[in-house]
């Protein structure tokens, strides 16, 4: 046994206490395609009601932190995830069998967006607002009104399966609601439980640190859908933040619509983040926008929610030339595992009825699987017809899998584009003179997307202020909000108005 395995503990993180006994599960190894060294309890009712009361009481004391404070937390977390990288990230490579170069990418973006909001805590509050009282106006005085913000409470967060710390334990949904003033707990995602079991001992010495109040972060291991189901159903969590499947996060988000007291449900479901090749540029640059297609493609082995999984263009000799490149480069493309069995299953279960399909035609393959749980990299090609009388080929294949859409001019590819479902992003690939031509193209695929790119592949999330990670459903379950970026934040605070109150009562920022 190695010093990292003795390190795990298989345990749940409650009130800063460390505890687990009984039935337990084992995390993953995708590239050995078996069971990890390490085993997990599951989370007994008992221990989930012991998180949400730890979570619960810690709010009546976080809420009271300054910002100063908090962000003091989010910066002794970065800390101290910094110190434990090495063991975090050897971890995750066993649990995922994503390469160290991406984790230690991954890791540094997680850091950066704890620090990120620390920085945005130290600045002048911008958000609220403040109207005085006028005692003379007419008809009717005018009261004195301060408008500011409040946590929610208690959040829930769901570690995604393919990103172990950057929407994780420690990543942005987390990261932002602490930001909040709202406790969190994590419920870690089996996929990469000893990943969220180390990163939790980080946060556990940034409590201590940091002085914030015991309970404000909780880890629960399961790989049980009852155990979710129980959390947020519990009546004090207050806000549940998702990323992951559609099919389990429409689960969560009816769970949390039909509770006593309705809650959000922030999550981010799924996109084929499509790409809109027009004339001109597909004619120009034919070429180098199928190599970068696979690139983006391939990313992750195609396990990102921006992958780019559609592609829609006009036919003709410029888009022969651009599938005839993307074939050659699909060709040198390795087959690789998942990040699990299930995972792999449903890649090939997918891809499978695409290539049977009647209406599709296989285009393009990577290197046969070498061994039975690798997949292979796949393109298809589809008729606009076909595309718009068959709904399962606008459904996500998460994976390294993308579909041709071939239109046979811009009225059609409009009907695409008015087809599409919500979606996280979306790429127009045009010159000047193709912007300028197709402007009523790039406003109808303004209203499917939370981020409009141009001449850029979408993957690669960049965590800055002005980021949207979003979209209209299902994209997401909120359109009005984000999960990467600044503005996160938002979805963990509500609005309170305060009027004709004493200034003894209210809070710094409307002094």
């Amino acid at each position: 046994m190695t010093a990292l395995s003795q390190d795990v503990l298989g345990q749940h993180f409650i009130n800063q206490q460390w505890i687990g006994s009984g039935p337990s599960f084992p995390s993953y190894d995708p590239i050995a395609n078996k069971e990890s060294p390490w085993t997990f309890f599951e989370a007994t009712e008992t221990q989930v009601e012991q998180a949400v009361q730890a979570a619960h009481n810690a709010f009546i004391k976080y809420r009271q932190t300054t910002p100063e404070q908090r962000a003091t937390f989010l910066e002794a977390i970065a800390q101290e995830i910094e110190t434990l990288k090495a063991d975090i990230i050897q971890a995750a490579m066993l649990e995922t069998g994503l390469p160290e170069a991406r984790l230690q990418g991954e890791a540094g973006r997680t850091c950066n967006q704890l620090l990120m909001f620390a920085n945005f805590l130290r600045q002048p509050n911008t958000d609220v607002q403040i109207d005085t009282a006028d005692p003379n106006r007419s008809p009717l005085p005018k009261p004195d009104t301060r408008l500011s913000y409040l946590p929610l409470g208690p959040v829930v967060v769901f570690g995604a399966s393919n990103f172990p710390l950057a929407f994780s334990t420690a990543g942005g949904d987390t990261a932002s609601a602490l930001a909040a003033g709202c406790p969190v707990i994590v419920k870690g995602h089996p996929l990469h439980a000893a990943t969220s079991e180390l990163v939790t001992k980080a946060i556990e010495k940034a409590v201590i640190k940091s002085q914030v109040p015991s309970g404000v972060f909780n880890l629960l291991q399961s790989s049980k859908p009852d155990t979710a189901a129980a959390i947020v159903k519990h009546p004090l969590i207050k806000a549940v933040g998702f990323t992951g499947s559609l099919k389990v996060g429409r689960i969560l988000a009816d769970l949390c619509a039909q509770r006593n007291e309705p809650i959000p449900f922030y999550g981010e479901l799924g996109s084929t983040n499509p790409q809109v090749l027009l004339p001109n540029q597909l004619e120009t640059n034919a070429e180098s926008l199928a190599t970068t297609q696979v690139q983006s493609m391939m990313m992750g082995h195609g396990q990102f929610c921006t992958s780019p999984g559609l592609l829609i263009a006009l036919k003709g000799n410029s888009l022969e030339r651009y599938k005839n490149k993307l074939a050659l480069v699909m060709k040198e493309q390795e087959s690789a595992p998942m990040l699990s069995s299930s995972i792999a299953s449903q890649y090939q279960e997918k891809t499978s009825s695409l290539a049977s399909h009647l209406a599709t035609l296989t285009i393009a393959e990577g290197n046969a699987p070498s061994k039975e749980h690798h997949t292979q990299p796949k393109c298809f090609c589809v008729s606009a017809n076909a595309f718009l009388q068959e709904s399962m080929l606008q459904q996500e294949v998460f994976g390294p899998c993308s579909i041709i859409v071939e239109c046979n001019d811009t009225d059609e590819l409009l009907r695409v584009i008015s087809k599409l479902e919500g979606q996280l992003t979306a790429s127009i690939h045009g010159d000047q003179v193709d912007i300028e031509q197709h402007k009523n193209i790039i406003h109808e695929l303004s209203y499917k997307v939370g981020r409009l790119i141009f001449n850029q592949m979408p993957t690669g999330v960049e965590v800055c202020h002005s980021m949207n990670h979003g979209g209209p459903y299902p994209a997401s379950t909120d359109v009005k909000t984000t999960s990467v970026g600044i503005k996160a934040i938002n979805r963990f605070l509500r609005p309170i108005c305060f009027q004709n109150a004493p200034t003894s009562i209210l809070p710094n920022e409307l002094h």
